[in-house]
């Protein structure tokens, strides 16, 4: 797949790399959106983002200040200066929107996630020069992030940008939305010429994780941070936890390393040229025992369907599990890889016996 996009007519709306786009999680008051407008634009952000519509999970919270915000975005847009970017969520959004100037539109997660809502925004959006930003959706699938960036595409929005800002994950976690960074890496993957932000501030859900995530952005050569900022973040109407004052934004801006994309020195390139080759020879290594193991577990599928045993063994797969993640401690891998790395491997190993059990006899 390929987008037809208008990468350099983007870069002069977003500014240089690393982008910041910062602004509260919404807009609650003229004087509230004023006072952090003003504070971010002396720290150079460049285009300001604010919550007008919020969908909500439960009834009875706060969902924004609907078109009522709009003329302090503008407000906004004319005294300092900044460009201003608000969600939408459906055509009448857009409409409304484009009667007070915003620069540019976010589909948030919500959305994204469902295709006929992308679908009618898209239709909306015909015609237009607006740049679209477009959040991951709330569930681990890349085809719906890429199908949503493609209707927008084929509506003719051609200035498109991906916000990766975590996913929803049932189970413990210290995020609010688990980064996965595989999947936006996959996204980049396949659409080299595309933007991507990160949206530390829904992926952390509090201010005490922001600049790590923030810093794994910019070491994985992401564009920049969509990120929160509240003039006072304690009082804010929606998530008080996760906005940082511009102060605090300057200084862990101030406090991340940013690397280097490309690689100029014969040197540096050497020495990285002779790490890969052993990560390459170590990956062979790999390709060859996974192989052995697999054969092993056709034999395993013989003997079982041939004395009549169930393929699944809930006590070895157990013991299993068990066993690997003790050594994981001790070889200094993390848990969490060598339990995916085991559980990918056994359902490799469960499909093989499955095709063998049921093989008709000749």
């Amino acid at each position: 797949m390929k987008l037809e996009l208008e990468e350099l007519e983007c870069a002069k709306v977003l500014g240089q790399k690393p982008i910041i786009i910062a602004g509260p999680c919404s807009a609650e008051s003229e004087q509230q959106v004023m006072e952090t407008a003003w504070q971010l634009k002396d720290l150079g952000v460049g285009v300001y983002r604010a919550g007008v519509w919020k969908p909500r999970t439960r009834p009875g919270s706060f969902e924004g200040m609907g078109s009522k915000a709009l003329p302090w975005l503008r407000k906004v847009k004319r005294e300092t200066g900044m460009k201003v970017a608000i969600e939408v969520a459906q055509p009448n959004h857009i409409f409304e929107a484009l009667k007070f100037d915003i620069d540019i539109f976010w589909i948030g997660a919500r959305t994204t996630v469902n295709p006929f809502f992308v679908q009618d925004l898209a239709n909306a959006m015909k015609g237009l020069d607006t740049p679209v930003f477009v959040k991951n959706p709330i569930n681990p699938d890349i085809n719906l992030w890429l199908g949503a960036l493609e209707r927008l595409n084929q509506a003719g929005i051609r200035k498109l940008v991906a916000v990766h800002r975590g996913f929803s994950y049932f189970g413990p976690t210290k995020y609010r939305n688990v980064p996965q960074w595989q999947i936006p890496l996959e996204l980049r993957r396949q659409l080299p010429a595309l933007p991507i932000l990160t949206d530390p501030s829904h992926i952390c859900g509090c201010r005490g994780l922001l600049q790590e995530i923030s810093q794994e952005a910019f070491d994985l050569n992401f564009d920049g941070l969509f990120i929160e900022s509240h003039i006072s973040p304690d009082d804010a109407l929606s998530d008080k936890d996760q906005q940082l004052t511009p102060a605090a934004l300057k200084q862990m801006l101030g406090n991340l390393i940013i690397r280097r994309p490309e690689i100029d020195d014969n040197r540096i390139q050497s020495g990285l040229d002779h790490l890969r080759k052993q990560i390459d020879l170590l990956d062979d290594e790999l390709m060859a025992v996974l192989e052995k193991r697999m054969k092993i577990s056709k034999e395993m599928g013989h003997f079982k369907k041939k004395n009549k045993i169930t393929i699944f063994q809930r006590k070895r797969w157990s013991e299993i599990i068990a066993s690997r993640l003790v050594e994981a401690n001790e070889k200094d891998l993390s848990k969490e890889f060598v339990d995916k790395l085991f559980r990918a491997i056994h359902q490799e190993s469960i499909n093989k016996q499955n095709r063998i059990m049921n093989e008709k006899e000749d």
